[in-house]
């Protein structure tokens, strides 16, 4: 019997995709209750362990504000040996860097903002204030041969403004760019985007010469359309996508963010694709399952409930 899916490539399509595991940092920050070092420790483990070769450990910033993180110096280095596998960290502002850097963190992640509203609520600051933030932490962390990821939330929409311009979302892409940003992940915080808003914001940003290699795309799938603008962002040459493992996660500074795109999910519709990711299926799955146990809670993913479903 053929396995399933079946691969049936489609034209015009990445042969690979890296995908940005945000499971442990964007998923676990999102929870009520903050779960125990060693139990991320192990989440991490297994997530490498079914293939994934990027996994975003977790955050720098200041307890007080992401208190489901507040142990990242414990946490990190329980980690940062593992084999073949990228660990990125995020950062908020030099004192996150200095952190950062101290236990040997090789990528970071900035995380800025393509409103104002979004900015204000989240980082405290105005649009253009938060980006004269990151510039001296990006500097420091280039000058110290550390790769350098910029986030940027609300790119197709926003909770208090509503739809965010096209040109509004290249004007801050470009400057993270300018500023020293080796890649650049465009969020769609609340999940309001569509394929063809995906496909003319690439454009537009290919246009302003941000070149389609340096973009990664994060997608939450409130409305359902994550994997259809993952669909739209691949025919367009993007080849790195971010996910949560489970489906875990959304933003605890956007009440309408749900759960991101659940990696589960992306992988059956890639592996369908026959395009290739070295991620294991059933192991990721299995994590997911373990996960969520953990959390005590089933996961939101398709994909998970499906095979596991089977499996009984």
């Amino acid at each position: 019997m053929t396995a399933l899916p079946m691969a049936v490539p489609a034209p015009g399509l990445p042969a690979r995709v890296r995908i940005h595991e945000v499971g442990p940092r964007d998923g676990l920050q999102n929870e009520k209750t903050a779960v125990p070092t060693e139990v991320k420790a192990e989440f991490i483990e297994r997530l490498a362990d079914a293939g994934l070769t990027t996994v975003e450990a977790t955050s720098f910033v200041h307890p007080k504000w992401v208190p489901q993180l507040a142990d990242a110096e414990r946490l990190f280095p329980l980690v940062r040996d593992l084999p073949g596998v990228r660990l990125p960290v995020l950062v908020p502002n030099q004192r996150g860097l200095d952190r950062a850097l101290d236990l040997g963190a090789t990528r970071v992640a900035v995380f800025a903002s393509a409103t104002e509203s979004f900015a204000k609520a989240n980082l405290n600051r105005t649009l253009d204030e938060a980006l004269a933030v990151f510039e001296p932490v990006v500097a420091r962390a280039r000058a110290e041969g550390v790769h350098v990821r910029g986030y940027l939330s609300m790119c197709f929409g926003d909770p208090w403004e509503g739809a965010v311009p096209v040109h509004q979302v290249v004007r801050v892409c470009t400057a993270l760019r300018d500023m020293g940003c080796d890649e650049l992940s465009l969020g769609d915080t609340i999940g309001v985007a569509t394929p063809g808003h995906v496909q003319a914001l690439l454009s537009a940003l290919n246009e302003a010469g941000v070149p389609t290699d340096v973009l990664g795309v994060h997608f939450h799938d409130t409305y359902g359309q994550a994997l259809a603008n993952t669909l739209a962002a691949l025919q367009h040459g993007v080849s790195t996508v971010d996910a949560s493992a489970g489906g875990l996660g959304g933003c605890p500074y956007a009440r309408s963010a749900t759960g991101n795109l659940a990696t589960e999910d992306l992988v059956w519709m890639l592996q369908g694709l026959g395009i290739d990711t070295g991620v294991d299926l059933a192991r990721l799955t299995a994590t997911s399952v373990w996960m969520a146990g953990q959390l005590g809670r089933p996961s939101p993913s398709r994909t998970v409930k499906a095979l596991s479903h089977q499996e009984q």
